[in-house]
């Protein structure tokens, strides 16, 4: 899909608007709640949690595609990121903070599970992976923005919480705005079932999906406060570490697009697993803060790779399916980032190291899953090799 096709455009276009938003968002939480609302962990863990619901209720979204279409979907998603992102400043207090959150991921969710049916419908094959590269480009643009923002406006100008959030979730409710004018509504190239879906062959995408979702909840939650809470980074040192990220993200995210088409999926998700193990046992052991910044930065640059689970999916998956299969896939993502968070923020209290050693048991564990993908995965040879229960159409075993 060439960037200059309108599909193409819209994507990326909402793709910025997410990432500005949701930006201000994740990079001011961590003080917010800690100087507004003073958290602990347990109660960072209790947020994060609730931040999840949506995302474990995503499944829901193919019955909202019986009343409204996949493109519209996306645009009502957007515009309750934006107000709930908008409304957070001005309820510093737990409950407060629970309802603005839940909010803004309710749309947060259903938009990222609309857009990676519509990106996996819109996009050939042998092009989405560089194309999803190219998304995390222009998210880091977004993200980039954002950091701008708050740098100008809140060490700058001394701006408070409340008038960031409202700018950053106003601003992405003009950009959507002006979006929803601009292009049509585009036909749907394939009809996508409107029910509930599990497929057996589809198991190996479940499980990398559903380790991806545990193990990414441990970096969002308890890396971020970490470097808060045990460093004592301020809002401007959280600013730079994502500054950084996203710095690298824009610079090479297409880069690493082109790397998983090259030399396929199996071989791009052991890079990165095998790199996260060592990150996360790297968590666990970190006493210097700027070794803890370090790590910071290449795990989120190795989270890049796991666009390699979605361009798997594409290619052993029938085209009908792909929307049923994203809402039913964010569930099970969000199945275990539901629970997690809330638990390992009670152990957070007692043994922090303890929570970066589970993350480490995730990564490995996905590790041994990733190396069952086929150097060439299709719809009739998804894995290389399935148990008896899971071998039916579309799976073989090998010889």
């Amino acid at each position: 899909m060439s960037l200059t096709d309108p599909k193409a455009r819209l994507l990326l276009g909402l793709t910025f608007i997410m990432s500005m938003v949701f930006a201000t968002w994740q990079t001011l939480l961590n003080n917010f709640v800690v100087e507004a609302a003073q958290f602990n962990g347990a109660q960072i863990g209790v947020l994060q949690s609730l931040r999840e619901v949506p995302g474990f209720l995503a499944f829901t979204a193919v019955f909202l595609l019986l009343v409204m279409r996949e493109q519209v979907l996306a645009l009502v998603a957007m515009a309750l990121l934006c107000v709930g992102v908008a409304l957070t400043g001005f309820f510093p207090s737990a409950l407060g903070l629970y309802c603005t959150t839940v909010l803004m991921s309710i749309g947060f969710h259903y938009y990222e599970t609309v857009n990676q049916s519509l990106t996996l419908q819109w996009l050939p094959k042998d092009q989405s992976a560089e194309f999803m590269g190219r998304a995390l480009s222009v998210k880091a643009a977004g993200a980039l923005l954002a950091y701008g923002a708050i740098a100008l406006l809140m060490t700058g100008l001394g701006w408070d919480y409340r008038w960031m959030y409202l700018v950053a979730g106003g601003s992405g409710l003009v950009m959507l705005l002006a979006l929803a004018v601009k292009f049509p509504l585009f036909p749907n190239q394939t009809p996508q079932r409107k029910t509930l879906l599990l497929r057996k062959r589809y198991w190996l995408y479940y499980g990398l999906t559903f380790l991806s979702g545990a193990r990414r909840q441990i970096f969002m939650v308890f890396a971020g406060f970490m470097m808060v809470e045990k460093f004592g980074f301020s809002v401007g040192a959280i600013t730079s570490l994502f500054l950084v990220n996203y710095l690298f993200n824009l610079l090479f995210a297409p880069s690493i697009g082109r790397f998983i088409q090259r030399v396929g999926e199996r071989r791009a998700l052991t890079v990165e697993y095998l790199g996260l193990a060592l990150v996360f046992t790297s968590y666990a052991l970190v006493e210097q803060a700027h070794f803890a910044a370090a790590l910071y930065v290449i795990d989120h640059l190795l989270f890049a790779l796991a666009i390699a689970i979605k361009s798997y999916l594409q290619k052993i998956a029938d085209p009908e399916d792909l929307a049923a299969t994203a809402s039913v896939s964010f569930t099970i993502n969000h199945i275990a980032a539901v629970v997690i968070p809330t638990l390992l923020g009670v152990l957070w209290l007692t043994a922090p190291s303890a929570v970066f050693l589970i993350g480490t048991g995730f990564a490995l564990a996905s590790l041994v899953l990733c190396r069952n993908i086929p150097d060439r995965p299709t719809a009739d040879q998804a894995v290389r090799w399935a148990p008896a229960a899971l071998t039916g159409p579309g799976v073989s075993e090998r010889p």
